[in-house]
């Protein structure tokens, strides 16, 4: 069974997240080859200061081998996601984007789709290593949350050879919940990210 991380915007997306998440129970036959299990962070806006949210968030990508980025409207641009993408990407967990603004919220209403998550963070080689990007004010910029530079063998595909942004997206695949019927389906996209990771 897949260990799987949700990485989603908390307040307008939580019961998006909850119905995806759970989606894989209706197919019980399907659990052991293409459902997973999670480390959800749903109480993370809760905790008190940055170092320690990035360490409850470092937590709940620990034991997991994927991440899901659950993309709604503004999921995009929120902080948080950005970090447990990096820390997704430092650990080495396979990486999928999966929309989710098609799947109607608490009250009957879906919402507008949001730009890839995974495209607004990127990779970039410098004389003194690689190190992530994000797309912030327009343009891209050093990413200040993890500054430290990536070890290119913690990397699942290959490192950048330049100075040249490379999104993350340019690695990793995206799905639409809704029209693509994530709900038969989305075992199996957690199966290639894993896959494509190595993992």
């Amino acid at each position: 069974m897949r260990r799987t991380f949700f990485s989603f915007h908390y307040v307008p997306d939580v019961w998006r997240a909850w119905n995806v998440r759970n989606s894989w129970v209706v197919n019980p036959d399907d659990q052991a080859s293409s459902g997973f299990f999670d480390s959800s962070v749903f109480e993370a806006s809760k905790k008190e200061s940055d170092d320690s949210l990035k360490a409850f968030l470092r937590e709940g990508v620990k034991n997991t081998s994927v991440t899901c980025v659950l993309a709604g409207t503004d999921t995009w641009s929120r902080r948080w996601v950005r970090y447990e993408i990096a820390r997704s990407l430092i650990k080495g967990n396979g990486l999928l984007t999966v929309y989710i603004h098609g799947v109607k919220n608490k009250d009957g209403l879906t919402a507008v789709k949001g730009a890839d998550p995974l495209a607004q963070m990127a990779v970039y080689r410098t004389g003194n290593g690689i190190y992530l990007a994000e797309w912030k004010g327009d343009k891209w910029i050093k990413y200040d949350d993890y500054t430290l530079a990536i070890p290119e063998s913690d990397l699942w595909f290959t490192a950048p050879s330049d100075n040249n942004i490379v999104q993350l997206c340019n690695h990793c695949m995206s799905y639409d919940f809704t029209a693509q019927n994530g709900r038969q389906n989305i075992g199996g996209w957690i199966e290639t990210a894993a896959g494509l990771a190595g993992r």
